[in-house]
């Protein structure tokens, strides 16, 4: 995986983190990483127009990088909606994971991660991707992720999905 071409921008409040990301990005040969510390720097950052791929912390002091994802999903002035976002955060609790797949974050990482951890969610959003779904409550990558083959609802995929 290359990330030379690809637009980064970084949300992460906490400086000697926030390089330490960067600097694993550079070893996957990212050359664009831009970097936000709050909310209103990350928007206005976004807002511009131009990134590929968002990586947001989860707790940026004492705002919710949730915010962030709910608002490139769902503002009409969005630049990119569909823009892939990538969840870091302390918390691998089950409800912290449903609440980030629930606003539209399309991988999940727990701190502290590996580097082989960080490639391969990248791997999975540049290579992988999934498709888009939009209703009115929500917006974001298809949250299943297989096929349970014992559900019979009325919103089964069918045996091509």
């Amino acid at each position: 995986m290359r990330l030379r071409d690809v637009r980064i921008l970084l949300v992460e409040d906490n400086a000697h983190f926030a390089e330490i990301v960067r600097a694993i990005l550079r070893s996957f040969e990212a050359r664009q990483v831009d970097t936000a510390e709050t909310l209103g720097q990350a928007w206005q950052a976004f807002a511009r127009g131009g990134h590929d791929l968002l990586i947001v912390d989860r707790h940026l002091g004492r705002d919710d990088g949730l915010d962030l994802v709910r608002r490139v999903r769902r503002d009409p002035v969005s630049p990119a909606p569909f823009t892939p976002v990538l969840m870091l955060t302390g918390s691998g609790e089950m409800h912290t994971v449903a609440a980030a797949r629930d606003a539209g974050v399309n991988e999940f990482l727990v701190k502290p991660f590996s580097v082989t951890a960080l490639y391969e969610r990248l791997n999975v959003i540049t290579h992988r991707p999934r498709p888009f779904v939009s209703t009115e409550s929500y917006m974001g990558p298809d949250r299943r992720r297989r096929a349970d083959p014992a559900y019979a609802g009325p919103e089964r995929r069918s045996s091509t999905a």
